[in-house]
């Protein structure tokens, strides 16, 4: 479980083509500091896991699923990625709850510079819409974000300097694809509703066989 707070700004040092996978080796010292085989590290937004590490660089396999449903695909050597550890327990939520499950990829079709923040437009998938509301939580590439704006078919944020500077976000330009993963709470809530509606029309199909058995 991540937080959507980027600890650090790496970079994709090699992909290695494997046919229906890629392994992939990253720069970043501060997320290796205390990374070991086995662990997971979020890179963009995607919950990647530890194969080795060695001298700040980290390697990961990344299966067809991920780089089919995720824009990983598109990073080549010398990409800047964000990386960020996964909570521990105990410590401070910066963010909100994120799981590093990509649910699908947006694109950014505008950026409007403030004096001091800059409004970035995003067109996303049809099907995560309806999980977007204004002043909700969504993740970018794996950084925590308010929505500003949510409409049908794409939403706003507000990046202050700080995310500017210290994310890909900052590089990101028009037409540039990012990872969204919207708030895991609002898709278990719309199945527990969904579920719910069901179990209430299986319970009245059985009172109406009751009915008609007497």
């Amino acid at each position: 479980m991540f937080t959507g707070i980027v600890e650090e700004l790496g970079e994709v040092v090699a992909i290695e083509d494997l046919g229906d996978a890629s392994r992939f080796r990253l720069r970043g010292p501060v997320v290796t500091e205390d990374a070991k085989h086995g662990d997971s590290i979020a890179v963009n937004g995607v919950c990647l896991t530890v194969v080795d590490t060695a001298d700040g660089e980290f390697t990961a396999d990344v299966m067809a699923e991920t780089l089919n449903r995720s824009s990983l695909g598109a990073l080549a050597a010398g990409s800047r990625v964000n990386l960020e550890r996964p909570m521990a327990l105990g410590g401070r939520l910066g963010g909100h709850l994120v799981q590093g499950h990509v649910d699908g990829t947006g694109t950014i079709v505008g950026r409007t510079p403030a004096e001091h923040w800059e409004i970035v437009k995003i067109a996303l998938p049809a099907a995560l819409s309806r999980y977007v509301v204004e002043k909700g939580s969504i993740t970018v590439d794996g950084v925590s974000l308010t929505v500003v704006e949510a409409a049908d078919d794409h939403f706003t944020v507000s990046l202050i300097p700080t995310t500017l500077a210290l994310t890909t976000l900052g590089l990101k330009q028009a037409g540039d694809p990012v990872n969204l993963e919207v708030d895991v709470l609002a898709k278990y809530v719309e199945r527990l509703l969904g579920r719910g509606s069901a179990d209430a029309a299986d319970l009245h199909d059985i009172e109406e066989i009751k009915e008609m058995d007497r």
